[in-house]
């Protein structure tokens, strides 16, 4: 039987974790072992950091949302459940656009759930 030589796929595999690893500081750069771990690791904060970005995003958005609704006399959750009671589906990073930069059309939308509320 023939001797098989792994030489070449081992090479391909540790060149791969090095390119993906360049940049790190000292020996995570340099040393496959070392490489490999800090690859990974920073593989499960990426995967993490997506999903934090989201809620963070989120979050940023109901800020904004809340504020807004406060300036006109109205706080956000009852803000929000007037606009369920009003048929109205404006998810919140578009509510957030428009308490920045349309205050006027937001106003309106408070108005829009004020009336709804009081029905």
């Amino acid at each position: 039987m023939a001797r098989v030589k792994r030489a070449i796929m081992t090479r391909k595999r540790r060149k791969k974790f090095l390119k993906l690893a360049k940049g790190y500081w000292g020996a995570k750069s340099k040393h496959f072992k070392m490489a490999k771990q800090a690859v990974m690791k920073s593989g499960n904060y990426a995967f993490a950091g997506r999903k934090m970005r989201k809620r963070d995003f989120r979050s940023l958005w109901i800020t904004r949302i809340s504020a807004q609704a406060k300036e006109c006399g109205m706080n956000y959750s009852r803000f929000m459940h007037g606009l369920k009671l009003a048929g109205i589906g404006l998810n919140r990073k578009m509510l957030a656009e428009l308490a920045v930069n349309d205050k006027e059309a937001f106003a309106a939308l408070v108005n829009e759930a004020k009336a709804a509320l009081a029905k």
